[in-house]
């Protein structure tokens, strides 16, 4: 039976008034684990913006640091799990939501950027002192093109560079053309009429649901690291700034022959910990092509069961991972 015109006008006029209400709906408020991790943390400026960061003192003896880098959609939150082992190896381990993610500050009209978040890392490790320090990194996700454009500047021996002495790369779009970004995320990206609208009508559901597809079938988040995830991004009203933070995946194209290029080049140790379950960065094009590239290829490749998240769904397999290289040189 088709709905006469009146009875479309009044089904409109009654659920206007919910989508108005359901978008502006406040964020949720942080659990007990988000405010603990906020707690221990702290804020500096950069360019009037409030970037989350924590620096922990940890193992005395080599006085190198350890910077970690998170990914896309999430926030820092995301090592919360390797956090306090890897505190026991280096003198500072040092991490932060990258401007538009997790507790920083997400500003909507905005026009984001890898080569921005890189000169907030660089900017937040001068504020910290420890630019001129040896340094290590561990990225993921977005946070590997962070990795890359800082590689780029420590080998170009650029001003405010980092004395980067390894990188270990986990699951991320390394090489633009083995990336496969999410329907979702090609929605919002491409700028179109949907986007706005797709940002407003985002909601827990439809987060879950697609960052369910990243993780492996065995592997799934918990109920409230889920929510923990959504509450992190809620933040702020970090949904509304999504579309403009996709801006990456076409940054990465501009600047594939600069970011893929160094990795070539370098003397830096790198190495690759990859879960191969990932369907962002498929196995085995992905490690084929970072072993044609990288010529010293260092790779280590979890249970087939792991995918896009290695560092939670297998945080001890990853620390083994990783040791293991840095014991290496």
């Amino acid at each position: 039976m088709q709905m006469s015109s009146k009875g479309r006008f009044l089904f409109a006029l009654f659920l206007l008034p919910l989508l108005a209400v359901y978008v502006n709906l406040p964020a949720p408020p942080l659990t007990p684990m988000l405010l603990q991790w906020q707690d221990s943390g702290s804020f500096f400026i950069f360019e009037q913006h409030s970037i989350f960061y924590k620096d922990v003192r940890g193992y005395p003896g080599n006085g190198d640091a350890l910077i970690l880098l998170h990914g896309f959609p999430t926030s820092s939150y995301d090592w919360s799990k390797v956090w306090d082992v890897l505190s026991q190896r280096y003198t500072r381990v040092i991490l932060l939501d990258f401007l538009g993610f997790g507790f920083s500050a997400k500003p909507k009209a905005h026009k984001y950027s890898i080569v921005e978040q890189a000169d907030i890392v660089q900017s937040l490790c001068d504020y910290l002192e420890i630019v001129g320090k040896k340094v290590h990194i561990i990225s993921h996700d977005y946070g590997v093109s962070v990795a890359q454009e800082l590689l780029a500047r420590y080998e170009s021996r650029a001003e405010g560079h980092l004395n980067i002495k390894s990188i270990c790369f986990s699951n991320g779009g390394l090489f633009p053309e083995t990336n496969h970004p999410r329907l979702l995320q090609k929605l919002l990206k491409d700028g179109s009429l949907l986007s706005p609208i797709l940002t407003r009508l985002s909601n827990y559901f439809l987060f879950k649901s697609g960052l369910r597809e990243v993780f492996g079938v065995h592997t799934q988040p918990s109920r409230e690291r889920f929510w923990d995830m959504w509450v992190a991004l809620r933040r702020n009203d970090g949904h509304l700034a999504l579309a403009s933070l996709l801006g990456y995946i076409e940054e990465r194209w501009e600047n594939r022959r600069r970011w893929i290029g160094v990795l070539n080049e370098t003397r830096v140790p790198l190495h690759l910990i990859y879960g191969p379950a990932d369907p962002v960065n498929p196995h085995p094009s992905f490690v084929q092509r970072f072993k044609s590239v990288v010529s010293e290829s260092a790779v280590t490749v979890l249970p087939a069961h792991i995918s896009h998240y290695p560092h939670l769904e297998d945080p001890r397999g990853f620390l083994h991972a990783y040791f293991t290289f840095v014991n290496s040189f």
